[in-house]
């Protein structure tokens, strides 16, 4: 198997961790996800449970350059941690990776909460030079453009 092509990016909140977690899973991918670059935003999602916070539950993100992601909570421990799995990409993505690993951890920081945030690619075979490099190039810096509109949000709703 290819080495994963990984990223993360860290900001601290004002609110605690319990509400922290709760609007950063609990907005709609909307909200959060522009298009940057050349990466698309998300426009959408199909199938989107009560709540996205119980594992097992999956959705399918739809992206303003007509793909899709499907999304599948693996892991949920209410104000500390979140898992899930990207599978079936579709246009870009999907002719360059098998699946992704996505997870936030929510850490008490003072008064508010450190947010981590972090991602890690697994290339189809050959074509780990290429993710490197999307991920270096273009997915990192979207994750720091991302991650301060989230404690944005979850600052504002307190």
């Amino acid at each position: 198997m290819t080495n994963p092509a990984r990223a993360h990016v860290e900001a601290t909140a004002e609110a605690g961790g319990l509400h922290s977690w709760t609007v950063a899973l609990q907005t709609a991918p909307s909200e959060f996800y522009p298009r940057f670059g050349p990466l698309p935003a998300v426009v959408g999602v199909d199938g989107q449970p009560p709540t996205w916070d119980v594992p097992g539950y999956t959705r399918t993100l739809r992206l303003s350059d007509g793909g899709t992601v499907v999304e599948t909570i693996t892991d949920s421990v209410p104000g500390e941690f979140f898992g899930y799995d990207l599978t079936s990409f579709r246009r870009l993505f999907g002719r360059l990776v098998s699946g992704a690993r996505a997870e936030w951890s929510f850490t008490p920081d003072g008064a508010g909460t450190r947010i981590r945030w972090s991602y890690a690619f697994h290339p189809l075979p050959g074509r780990g030079p290429v993710v490197r490099a999307i991920v270096a190039l273009a997915w990192a810096p979207y994750m720091r453009r991302v991650l301060p509109a989230v404690v944005a949000a979850i600052d504002s709703r307190g």
